[in-house]
């Protein structure tokens, strides 16, 4: 094939998937806001099943459910056959995926669900399979007649995963919404890689107790010139005698009152009041663009009082891979 001819050959697989995809869009309904309505109310969990690359796609439904806060596992259906059935209990949900609605190793997973009263949801492209009419709920993709495989063969699977892969993120999605699932929510589910960075809170990496840099308003800047060297954060907090924060003094404001006298004179005589502050549950990429408006390096984070519970620097956003 010449590169022009498989350019072409990727672009006609998009395009047939696009399609798919956009017939899909166009039939959902009722059954889909059923399937959300009963998965929502699940006391137990989401249990997906499906056998070959149905199998696969399960897998990822099920891996995005539980990280969108709908409690959820795979379980293979042959694997169930051979004692893992009793992983479903009567508070759960099933949901069977199978494009024909045919696969025979689904029948035990199936049977189990109707004899013990398990709600069922099945994803299939065959309104009259077997597996359809056996379901609560049908969610039906695209059949091949409709919207055939992008395999020029017409066997392998492409268009009918594209759009149940969909289909289980056009639910995972809805779930979410109705749950009013938050990023930070999100983030306990994600702790670990560049996304479990990118969602960390200020708390998490921020400097605190005896870390932070913090005077009183009338020390004199001999001593409040000690402290924060030693601290080494490029910054004072200036507290009230109630503990709540009242000023700061940076490398700038030394600067701007660099007289003779500067280390007789107390700390609220340098302090720059009402200093810019943030909550503890700010996202580290929030507080970056914060910092970034501001020109600033560091940031006193504060209780809803207004006393200081840490000390946010750039550094501390950068060694956690938040910048």
């Amino acid at each position: 094939m010449t590169p022009d001819e498989i350019i072409s050959s990727a672009r006609k697989v998009f395009d047939i998937e696009s399609h798919g995809l956009a017939l899909l869009k166009d039939s959902i309904g009722d059954a889909f806001v059923q399937a959300v309505n009963l998965m929502l109310n699940t006391k137990g969990r989401v249990i997906v099943s499906g056998m070959g690359k149905s199998g696969h796609v399960g897998q990822k439904i099920a891996a995005t459910l539980a990280s969108t806060g709908t409690p959820s596992f795979f379980v293979h259906p042959s694997e169930a056959s051979h004692g893992d059935l009793g992983m479903l209990t009567k508070n759960d949900t099933l949901i069977t995926i199978s494009n024909s609605g045919e696969s025979r190793e689904m029948g035990d997973i199936i049977s189990f669900s109707r004899r013990f009263g398990i709600p069922m949801i099945a994803i299939t492209g065959c309104a009259t399979s077997t597996m359809a009419q056996a379901a609560d709920i049908v969610l039906l993709i695209p059949n091949k007649k409709e919207a055939p495989e992008a395999c020029p063969l017409g066997m392998a699977p492409t268009t009918s995963t594209t759009t149940t892969i969909a289909l289980g993120d056009a639910l995972a999605v809805a779930l979410l919404e109705m749950r009013g699932f938050t990023r930070e929510q999100f983030h306990d589910r994600h702790p670990g890689g560049k996304l479990g960075n990118v969602l960390l809170k200020v708390s998490d990496v921020m400097a605190k107790g005896d870390e932070m840099p913090l005077v009183d308003p009338k020390m004199m800047m001999s001593d409040a010139l000690v402290v924060m060297t030693e601290k080494s954060l490029g910054c004072l907090g200036v507290v009230d005698e109630k503990g709540i924060l009242i000023g700061v003094i940076t490398d700038g404001d030394l600067r701007r009152h660099m007289t003779a006298d500067i280390i007789v004179r107390s700390a609220a005589d340098i302090m720059t009041k009402n200093p810019k502050t943030i909550p503890p549950t700010m996202l580290g990429t929030e507080a970056v663009g914060l910092m970034n408006t501001a020109k600033i390096t560091n940031v006193f984070v504060v209780d809803a009082d207004g006393k200081p519970l840490g000390l946010l620097h750039l550094h501390h956003l950068l060694q956690a891979g938040v910048v």
